[in-house]
């Protein structure tokens, strides 16, 4: 079986396993008591599964109150946005994994839209949680693209002579397999937001416009890592700048700065360097190149 196909049926697998564990609940509860009231709501399962934290924040986020509601998708799809996710530079990245917070590094080495399907991009990289470091295959498709309702032109409206027709949103679902002969692998998968502008001359650029502002953040992926023994499921959420949805791990008010109860999970480097800019030993491993 190919890599690309065994992603798909893991992907059913997992599916499948929600749905029959909430439906197996259901009929010890209810058959019973309610044996009518079973049968109605186990085909239900089936059909309507249970909305992820992944696709609560892809729907928040894609029906803000910023963003038009008009869908763009036919329109911008022959756009190439690949450039978007390897844009930033890796040491302002920042994600975590499970629910302590413990510090997960994100690396796309490679990402290259797919021309026979326009909306799927394929991509490679590298994970890597402490020293262990894991290869990942998987793909990136974008599902919705909706235009802010106002533009903003950065401080002192730098950008306001640039000729920028717009910023958007590109929102779309990603699913990512670690190697299977590394040790801890598994899968990733999710819901993401990434933003760009269009120019004057129709290009389309990583939105990067209010990079100064203290709560500026991109490329915001929000899932859950599923390791291939099925039997760790964890939270993972990463993004540029800012990490979504990550409770109290965040306390800086002008950048990311991590809560001091987690120091210890990952995190002790980039406090450290945040403190004194000139600590040359946080600052080598907060810059290293960590995936070559």
């Amino acid at each position: 079986m190919r890599e690309d196909e065994s992603l798909l049926v893991l992907d059913f697998v997992r599916h499948l396993e929600d749905r029959f564990r909430i439906c197996f609940i259901t009929f010890i509860t209810f058959t019973m008591k309610r044996p009518l009231f079973a049968c109605l709501i186990i085909p239900f399962c089936f059909l309507f599964p249970l909305q992820t934290k992944a696709q609560s924040f892809k729907d928040k986020q894609l029906y803000s109150k910023y963003l038009s509601e008009e869908e763009l998708m036919d329109d911008m799809s022959k756009y190439d946005f690949s450039q978007l996710f390897t844009h930033t530079d890796n040491s302002v990245v920042y994600g975590f994994i499970g629910d302590n917070y413990q510090r997960i590094r994100i690396k796309f080495i490679s990402v290259v839209k797919n021309q026979k399907t326009p909306d799927d991009y394929t991509v490679y990289g590298k994970s890597m949680v402490k020293n262990n470091i894991c290869v990942f295959h998987g793909t990136i498709t974008i599902t919705n693209i909706r235009k802010y309702k106002s533009t903003s032109y950065g401080v002192d409206d730098e950008y306001k002579n640039e000729g920028i027709k717009g910023q958007f949103a590109a929102f779309g679902n990603y699913i990512f397999s670690e190697n299977q002969n590394q040790i801890h692998s598994g899968v990733f998968k999710g819901t993401f937001q990434s933003n760009f502008y269009l120019d004057k001359n129709n290009k389309i650029y990583y939105d990067d416009i209010d990079l100064n502002s203290d709560s500026y953040t991109n490329n915001q992926f929000v899932g859950q890592w599923i390791s291939y023994k099925g039997n760790l499921v964890k939270r993972c959420n990463w993004g540029d700048f800012r990490v979504p949805n990550d409770g109290d791990l965040d306390i800086g008010a002008g950048e990311f700065s991590p809560n001091d109860k987690y120091l210890n999970l990952g995190w002790q480097t980039k406090r450290d360097l945040s403190v004194m800019q000139s600590d040359k030993g946080a600052k080598q491993i907060e810059e290293a190149k960590w995936w070559k």
